[in-house]
């Protein structure tokens, strides 16, 4: 396999960020729709980009795209296209999942057992077999209708890539790594300037910050379906990628980055997933309630999933809480506030209309991404130790 196209779908409206981090591993972009990013690259793309996107939900190698109105046609067009060019005779290959939108062809468990049959069929008269062992490496294929037009592909990285493999203990309403980092990479924080999050949980905002500053690859501890393709992809690729992951890591940077919650146990488990990572020396975590929210320091940012009803509080308590996040962070000298939340009032009860709202599915759950912006730090006089050019300002916060 040498020019390779790729898939990456990503939490809706967040297209943006996942297309500048593809951009930044060196990658041509194709094509940018709701929820995914189709890019090219070369044999090393699959490995880099698993072990190096943060906001990608998985990478998908695309196989072909077809249009079908019916299942004989489906079935067909499947057949056609070249299955022994990624499938072993003796690969494990099934139709994981399949969806369908605004598509003649709608039920996804349909779906699954025409294209199975199809590429059986193709895979026989290529073999010259009547049955597969299916003993090898896994091979699992991804359908989606839009429109009419299905997109296939295989699934080159098993478990989501929001499984870092570092949270093995959870906060009752988690937010997704993809989507915690993504949320950050929207700010124009950087690793030299303060962050805190008053409601971090299983430590999910901080420890993805501290990966970010540390330039730590999120896909270098875990391992990948692909890993086993080695009929399509050689394993030099992956060993090649993480010891890019690992030259790049800085483990030394210093940060400022805190986490608080007003639950002690869950501090606890903040820690152990912060030591998973390998970051637990880049944050401090503390309990302590939103109320107690306060530093001395100018131009920080606040960045946090707090209740919002859903999940965590009864709707009557959410007043009172807001309020308080609105005192705690007018008390705070030229600092940002960025928080997701499903909450309509939020901004009622802070106190502030938000400078910046952007609206983001968690999941099925409509979210709101409210964005307080604080005034730009000085700019350093060129060449002065610990010099920050990093604003974030109204012209800059929340892009």
């Amino acid at each position: 396999m040498s020019r390779t196209e790729l898939i990456a779908p990503c939490h809706f409206g967040l297209e943006a960020v996942l297309k500048k981090e593809i951009t930044d591993l060196g990658y041509e972009i194709i094509q940018v729709e709701d929820g995914r990013i189709t890019f090219g690259g070369e044999e090393d793309a699959v490995s880099r980009a698993n072990v190096f996107l943060r906001t990608a939900e998985r990478v998908l190698l695309k196989v072909g795209k077809i249009r079908a109105v019916t299942f004989e046609e489906l079935f067909d067009k499947v057949k056609d296209l070249p299955w022994e060019a990624y499938i072993p005779s003796d690969g494990r290959f099934w139709v994981a999942k399949a969806s369908s939108v605004k598509s003649r062809l709608f039920s996804p468990s349909d779906i699954q057992s025409i294209v199975k049959k199809a590429i059986v069929e193709r895979l026989k008269t290529v073999y010259h077999v009547e049955w597969f062992p299916e003993t090898g490496a896994e091979y699992p294929i991804r359908v989606s209708f839009m429109k009419d037009e299905a997109t296939i592909c295989l699934d080159t990285t098993g478990l989501s890539l929001h499984k870092r493999g570092y949270r093995t203990m959870v906060s009752k309403a988690p937010i997704k790594e993809t989507l915690a980092a993504a949320l950050i990479l929207l700010t124009p924080w950087k690793k030299d300037r303060i962050l805190v999050d008053p409601f971090c949980g299983s430590g999910t905002f901080p420890i993805e910050a501290a990966m970010i500053a540390a330039d730590m690859a999120p896909g270098m501890n875990r391992s990948f379906t692909a890993e086993n393709w080695t009929n399509i992809l050689g394993r030099k690729y992956w060993y090649q990628a993480v010891d890019e992951a690992n030259d790049r890591m800085d483990p030394k940077v210093e940060t400022d980055i805190q986490g608080y919650d007003m639950d002690a146990e869950i501090i606890k488990a903040a820690r152990q997933n912060a030591a998973a990572a390998g970051v637990d020396h880049l944050i401090h975590f503390q309990p302590r309630p939103v109320s107690a929210l306060s530093h001395p320091k100018k131009y920080g940012f606040l960045i946090s999933n707090p209740p919002y009803g859903e999940r965590l509080e009864e709707k009557e308590h959410l007043p009172e809480l807001y309020r308080e996040i609105g005192a705690r962070f007018q008390s705070l000298d030229s600092w940002s506030m960025y928080l997701i939340t499903g909450y309509e009032d939020a901004e009622k009860y802070i106190g502030r209309k938000a400078d910046k709202n952007r609206k983001i599915y968690n999941g099925m759950l409509k979210t709101y991404y409210y964005q307080f912006l604080g005034p730009k730090p000085p700019r350093r006089r060129q060449g002065m130790p610990g010099q920050d050019h990093q604003g974030d300002g109204r012209r800059q916060g929340g892009s």
